[in-house]
């Protein structure tokens, strides 16, 4: 049933002091512009209850207390992986008996989504403070000097990965927090390793890795494809860095910086 227009307390009160005056349904509908059931209806109700205020309304209550909903907020702000149906089996346990269905419309109108989990790297406590230490340390940067830098980096794309459909509780702009990602780990398998690279002005060459990279495969891809895409980007000549500063880039985990 679609809810009925609710008129403003000042027109309710309005049509009260017109019929208080003497005036009809019919005159006071044509006055103010309104059904004249209406008038009726705020008149029936003012005799019966002695106000035009909004009373509660007479629907059905809702299904999960103030406190149900709290410690709903609190359990997927700590697992937002949690599923509706195990929070749907917690609440029964404690003698609240609602369906998932309600459990998800109720973490909705708390600002809480459900989302597919932004993937990445699985880093260890080494790499994540390199690379917190490597931001720090070109934070102020001109867009200049991004301009000349191509990014690289190798990966496994798996053929046949995990195909379960996983979601995580969390507000909007929340997306990045550890607690809502899914880190990913290489697997063997059916899969094919790739090298490529990037940079400001776009994307440059991919090639497939074949076997186990190496140092000395590794040297060969960068020098048949990282030139090329330095003229194919136009970033302008590269200087080719020493071995230190290779591993100097590698020890912050990748993605690779190479400065040209």
């Amino acid at each position: 049933m679609v809810k009925s227009r609710e008129w403003s307390r000042k027109t309710r009160e309005e049509v009260i002091t017109l019929h208080r005056k003497g005036n009809g349904y019919k005159k006071i509908a044509k006055m103010l512009n309104i059904p004249r059931e209406t008038i009726g209806s705020i008149t029936r109700k003012f005799k019966a209850k002695g106000t035009v205020e909004t009373l509660p309304g007479r629907g059905r209550k809702k299904m999960l207390t103030s406190t149900a909903v709290r410690y709903l907020k609190r359990r997927v702000e700590k697992s937002p992986r949690v599923t509706a149906e195990e929070l749907r089996k917690d609440l029964s346990d404690v003698g609240t008996e609602v369906s998932a269905q309600t459990i998800r419309c109720t973490l909705l109108n708390e600002g809480l989504h459900a989302r597919t989990p932004r993937c990445t790297p699985l880093l260890s406590p080494k790499n994540k403070k390199s690379r917190l230490q490597y931001a720090k340390s070109h934070v102020d940067k001109p867009q200049k000097f991004w301009d000349s830098v191509l990014w690289t980096d190798e990966t496994k794309l798996e053929l046949f990965g995990p195909m379960d459909q996983r979601y995580v509780w969390r507000r909007k702009n929340k997306a990045y927090e550890e607690k809502n990602t899914l880190p990913t780990v290489k697997h063997g398998g059916g899969s094919i390793m790739l090298w490529g690279c990037f940079a400001s002005a776009g994307t440059g060459k991919l090639q497939r890795v074949q076997g186990t990279m190496n140092s000395l495969q590794y040297q060969e891809i960068l020098d048949d494809n990282v030139m090329q895409s330095v003229t194919n980007l136009r970033l302008g000549s590269p200087t080719r860095g020493s071995q230190s500063d290779l591993s100097q880039v590698t020890a912050m985990a990748t993605p690779k910086c190479s400065s040209l």
